[in-house]
């Protein structure tokens, strides 16, 4: 759910000195949401991984799922939908940073009474779930998972759901991260050459930090690594579970940062992770953050984020 909930001071008494609103804008705190997002994947792939890549519930109308009434589409949109509809009625998708996979209008309005969110996007209907739907079940089940069918389709399925909402919600960030870099004084007067020419490349290229996608994807195998390691009770010294932290234990000095933490017993490869970040979530973050520079001049400079 959003860190994005801002508290109302009414009530507060007139003697207390109220808390300083968070700038939801800053890049250091951006960041820091996507680096805690990191774990979450990370974890959503290894529970992912235990099972058999199970590709009848991604097969629309198989055999194996024969309901009472007819369902539209395979047995993870069916589940899906349904786990949708319950997460709209405690309002996650009134949430700014929360994308539904199911169609807005096809779900139900929450239960709960509404929140006070800050206004920190200019309207947009940027939503790309089916994209990275698409690329997990085609792409990333066949390298994640072992081949086969084990049955545990509703587990599979689970975790399906577990991972693809925190993918979503990674990948919508960027909407985030370009209204950031768009306010940015130094920069914003080239996003608006840019995006007047219709200059997508030259967007693309302004947003990139090659620094900060080197150390995430560095980051993200180191995690990977400790994340996917299997421990028994043969281990008792957690100094042998952390070393991968220190790439020098398994990485030759001068070598790039490409090769694998010795061969243990992991639930996952972490070259997996990085191969998932570098092909797939970065490059459609990348697409989220352009597109929504794209449509940023029809709200400038009538509309500024407010906190």
């Amino acid at each position: 759910m959003s860190n994005f909930h801002v508290q109302s001071p009414l009530g507060t008494p007139s003697s207390a000195t109220l808390p300083e609103v968070p700038n939801f804008l800053s890049l250091d705190r951006i960041r820091h949401e996507l680096v805690l997002m990191e774990d979450t994947i990370v974890f959503a792939l290894v529970e992912r991984a235990g099972f058999a890549q199970n590709l009848c519930i991604y097969t629309e109308g198989h055999e194996n799922f024969k309901f009472a009434e007819p369902v539209k589409g395979s047995f993870l949109d069916y589940f899906l939908a349904e786990m949708e509809a319950v997460h709209a009625k405690v309002r996650r998708y009134t949430s700014p940073d929360e994308y539904p996979f199911t169609s807005p209008e096809k779900l139900p309005k929450p239960v709960l009474p509404p929140l006070k969110f800050p206004q920190l996007l200019c309207p947009n209907n940027i939503n790309i779930n089916n994209t990275i739907k698409q690329i997990y079940v085609e792409k990333i089940i066949p390298s994640l998972c072992r081949e086969g069918d084990d049955s545990n389709y509703g587990s599979s399925s689970t975790k399906d759901i577990e991972a693809l909402q925190v993918l979503s919600r990674r990948i919508h960030f960027g909407k985030f991260v370009a209204e950031a870099k768009f306010q940015d004084p130094k920069t914003q007067d080239e996003y608006i050459r840019l995006i007047e020419a219709k200059d997508r490349a030259g967007i693309e290229a302004l947003l990139t930090n090659r620094a900060v996608e080197e150390r995430l994807l560095k980051r993200l195998r180191l995690k990977a690594f400790i994340f996917g390691q299997e421990v028994d009770d043969t281990q008792t010294d957690a100094s042998n579970l952390s070393s991968g932290m220190n790439e020098s234990s398994w990485r030759v000095p001068g070598t790039p940062v490409t090769g694998t933490p010795p061969k243990k017993s992991r639930k996952i490869n972490p070259d997996l992770v990085v191969h998932l970040y570098e092909q797939f979530v970065i490059p459609l973050t990348k697409d989220v953050e352009v597109e929504y520079l794209m449509g940023r001049l029809k709200y400038h400079p009538e509309f500024t984020p407010s906190f």
